[in-house]
């Protein structure tokens, strides 16, 4: 098999973007008894699902045969979840997007990737497509994304009709049932489906992993989840490892350490504690091909494509925090499973932004990821010097 980190916002603004933090809590959150008035900010400038069904099934017809696009799931609430592929090489690149439904600029960035690389024919888009296969999922949580939330759309009763042998079992502690002046989880319950992954990824629901934490596995108990792992595991069966996968987050409004540069975005490719650690000892069983080197270079060729924009809006990347243990998170299960791992956290909660800003942003991510890309076509990735990761400068929180 090949192998291959100052809050400026208020609490209340990093609730809304919290990319993959940590919440803090490990069980169920209540709802409030009283009602409250929902304040949630406006969406416009993004995509909806509809437009996103469009905008796919429009470059899959204009690309002369260089993008396929399937539906290969649908969300709870029966959307569909969509896969664009492109590219016939032997180096398989998986991306998302929008796993939380208010993470939205990062599914801007790739619809206009795979419109860029599906049908541009210049040197370097030709080179992609016949070196890589790159599957693309944007909007992975359609449910989230039209209820301008983090959560999906979906209710424990729903879980344990699914999954019968977990009647009676405490909900998984990502369940919101929550209710703030932005978000009402208590009249409509969701999950946190980033936590919903599992490195096993032939795991089914036991009732003694239940309600779990942040530092365990997820179950797959949500329709977008186990679609996302049955591309993944279908992308194994067919090439053997999924080289890369890159997942595209946002995060809250946070400055370079030790200065008064906003951030960008952040990068990771620490998601677990290595296997070969005493604190990871629990996952040795994937020590053989865990490859945290090269998700280290992989970070390292987006850190260094923005770099190369000069100084900019663009130029102010941090490393995302490193002491993580997230096995339940996309990012951590396929980690284990071989991937070469790349989290994206892009700044602010971007529905408060402009349309410049918002365009800087996007055009910065599709430069990072554009970056990895070359270096995985060209092999040039695995030249670069993974110590060098640690020189990205840290998130100052």
């Amino acid at each position: 098999m090949k192998k291959r980190k100052k809050l400026a916002l208020t609490c209340s603004a990093v609730l809304l973007s919290a990319g993959m933090l940590v919440p803090t809590y490990d069980a169920p959150v209540k709802a409030k008894p009283n009602p409250v008035t929902m304040n949630q900010p406006p969406v416009s400038g993004f995509i909806s699902h509809d437009e996103l069904t469009r905008a796919l099934n429009q470059v899959e017809r204009t690309s002369q045969g260089n993008v396929d696009v399937e539906v290969v799931g649908y969300s709870n609430q029966g959307r569909e979840i969509h896969k664009a592929t492109i590219g016939s090489g032997d180096k398989v690149v998986l991306i998302q997007s929008e796993i939380h439904g208010n993470e939205k600029v990062g599914t801007k960035a790739l619809l206009e990737m795979i419109k860029k690389i599906g049908s541009n024919n210049s040197p370097e888009m030709r080179q992609l497509r016949e070196e890589l296969t790159i599957v693309a999922m944007p909007m992975i949580n359609p449910d989230a994304t039209e209820l301008n939330r983090r959560g999906t759309e979906m209710t424990w009763d729903e879980v344990t009709n699914e999954f019968p042998q977990l009647e009676g079992v405490e909900p998984s502690w990502n369940y919101y049932t929550y209710q703030n002046q932005y978000w009402d989880y208590a009249s409509n319950p969701g999950f946190d489906m980033n936590r919903d992954f599992n490195p096993d990824l032939d795991y089914t629901p036991q009732p003694a992993d239940f309600p779990g934490s942040s530092s365990e596995p997820g179950w797959y108990i949500t329709p977008e989840a186990q679609t996302v792992r049955d591309v993944y595991k279908g992308l194994q069966n067919q090439f053997d490892t999924v080289d890369v996968f890159i997942d595209l987050h946002h995060q809250g409004e946070y400055v370079i350490e030790g200065t008064e540069e906003p951030v960008t975005f952040s990068l990771s490719g620490v998601f677990v504690p290595h296997p070969d650690t005493e604190e990871g000892e629990k996952y040795s069983e994937y020590a053989d091909q865990y490859n945290l080197e090269y998700s280290k270079q992989l970070n390292l060729a987006a850190y260094d494509a923005v770099q190369q924009m000069g100084n900019s809006p663009f130029g102010n990347i941090s490393l995302y925090p490193q002491d993580l243990d997230l096995p339940g998170t996309a990012l951590g299960s396929f980690a284990l499973n071989g991937s070469g791992s790349v989290l994206f956290e892009i700044t602010g909660q971007t529905q408060s932004f402009g349309q410049k800003k918002m365009g800087q942003l996007r055009r910065a991510v599709e430069t990072g990821v554009f970056g990895i890309l070359n270096g995985v076509a060209t092999g040039e990735v695995s030249d670069l010097d993974a110590e060098r990761y640690n020189d990205i400068p840290e998130t100052e929180r």
